[in-house]
């Protein structure tokens, strides 16, 4: 029902930047959070930044400070702007929706997750 597609990923010098873009398509009413979280080989997936439709924000410690994650509610386009950034913030980063309000009333009972896109900041 939820479409994501994100775009932004690269290589980048320690101390760099990137900007991360995530745009949501499918037919439903309403999408109460969006984020991003990402995957390192060998560790588990963790939470990076989430946005609510009221603009309430939340941040993994880690990224606390350095990275901005913003959102265009209009076309619900999410973006995750990430400064200072640490070889330890190599990962594949993962666009979610979660809690998708239908147009009939009832949210969806699963969150939805984008392809990934690889960011690795090198030394």
């Amino acid at each position: 029902q939820v479409r994501l597609v994100e775009s932004g990923g690269g290589l980048v010098q320690v101390g760099g930047s990137l900007r991360l873009s995530c745009v949501a398509s499918g037919v439903v009413f309403r999408i109460d959070v969006m984020g991003w979280y990402r995957q390192a080989p060998g560790k588990q997936r963790e939470l990076v930044a989430t946005i609510s439709s009221g603009d309430r924000t939340d941040y993994g410690d880690s990224v606390k400070g350095r990275f901005t994650i913003s959102r265009h509610t209009a076309n619900d386009t999410v973006t995750l702007q990430m400064d200072k950034l640490k070889p330890e913030d190599t990962a594949v980063y993962y666009c979610n929706a979660d809690r998708v309000l239908s147009y009939t009333g009832y949210y969806y009972s699963r969150a939805y997750w984008g392809q990934g896109t690889q960011v690795t900041v090198s030394t």
